[in-house]
């Protein structure tokens, strides 16, 4: 194993091992606090263009699942291939050991050519990007790169579907699935996780996936859903029209994540960059009107200012940590989003439930 570097933008280096593929990256340098779920997270398309490093200290140690498929969809994973430009870890486990293992994490970053790096303290990385904020980094193994901005590139572009894609849910209908049959949902794909179509199938809604510039307002559909994404939301101007022009129908809008910001900018409200973002399976989101306080899975480096929508919006859940806003809701119109991941993978369930309510307001 060859030695590699991680150089930040105000100059600081940390120095580690290999154990991905021999190639130098460029991106934004983020950190994630979970414990688990790490093939879920790298093959989250939230992540285009960044290196992650993640904070829980032994990674690998249960390897990489194979690829399985229900309805056409992978249930491993988030998307078909690893979206991070590059992995930061403190110490990674070679020895790998889990029944439904099949290869291990470094085979298989290194067979989607992601460069990764451990024995790197990561806690004083972390602690790092705390005090001066997410910021651009590089790693150098084989050669020397620039410098690299992906919130200045069209990150959504990249990993959107280029064609629209249906799918069904199974023929052998539960009761719960039954509930919502022959129920349309428009999913606009602006990096959509894998999982969202899963709840959306094994609620027995069709989901007509489509690419994030499609105009699916010409489309027949009973509701609309707008996935999660990488990158800065104000970048997505043809979606952010097409989500306009849908709102004037009043047919049920559900957004996560991106989908959030994208909402809010349709809406007429802005949107700015976190410090440092939030990044984990274990954000505490406090439901507005309640003392109901629900473990989230997130992944986000921007968010909504929630002061610059109209009297029509209010907020629909709030960050029990930074006060930041975790999504918004129409007083009169069934639109609604969510800044964290309902659909989870990795993470908690236990905010599941928005899909069966935003179900509810769709009307076959």
């Amino acid at each position: 194993m060859s030695e590699g570097k991680l150089v930040l933008s105000d100059g600081k280096v940390f120095t580690g091992i290999s154990f991905g593929a021999q190639t130098s990256i460029a991106g934004e340098v983020v950190f994630n606090t979970g414990m688990t779920g790490y093939p879920e997270a790298l093959t989250d398309p939230s992540y285009k263009g960044q290196i992650l490093t993640l904070t829980y200290p032994l990674i690998g140690n249960y390897g990489v699942p194979e690829k399985m498929q229900e309805q056409g969809v992978n249930t491993n994973f988030e998307s078909e291939k690893i979206q991070i430009s590059a992995l930061i870890v403190s110490e990674y486990c070679e020895q790998h050991s889990h029944w439904n293992a099949k290869q291990s994490l470094g085979d298989w970053l290194k067979g989607h050519n992601i460069p990764a790096l451990h024995g790197i303290d990561t806690r004083a990385l972390t602690k790092h990007l705390r005090e001066k904020g997410a910021m651009l980094g590089k790693v150098i193994l084989d050669k020397d790169v620039e410098l690299y901005d992906p919130d200045k590139d069209d990150l959504v572009g990249q990993v959107s579907i280029k064609k629209p894609i249906i799918y069904k849910p199974a023929a052998n209908s539960t009761p719960h699935s039954i509930q919502h049959k022959n129920k349309r949902i428009i999913l606009v794909d602006c990096g959509a996780k894998n999982n969202i179509i899963h709840c959306l199938l094994k609620r027995g809604a069709t989901v007509i996936r489509v690419p994030y510039d499609y105009d699916f307002t010409k489309e027949a559909y009973d509701g609309i859903m707008v996935s999660n994404g990488p990158g800065d939301p104000k970048m997505n101007k043809t979606t952010i029209e097409n989500i306009k022009k849908a709102m004037q129908n009043n047919k049920p809008i559900f957004g996560i994540c991106l989908g959030n910001q994208l909402l809010a900018l349709a809406a007429g409200g802005d949107t700015y960059k976190l410090k440092y973002g939030h990044r984990s399976q274990n954000q505490p989101c406090v439901q507005v009107g309640t003392k109901r306080c629900f473990i989230t899975t997130q992944n986000h480096g921007f968010a909504v200012k929630q002061d610059t929508l109209d009297e029509n919006w209010e907020p629909f859940f709030i960050n029990a940590n930074d006060q930041t806003n975790e999504g918004i809701k129409h007083k009169t119109k069934p639109f609604f989003s969510v800044q964290f991941h309902p659909e989870a993978k990795p993470g908690p369930v236990d905010t599941e439930f928005l899909f069966d309510e935003f179900l509810e307001k769709v009307r076959p």
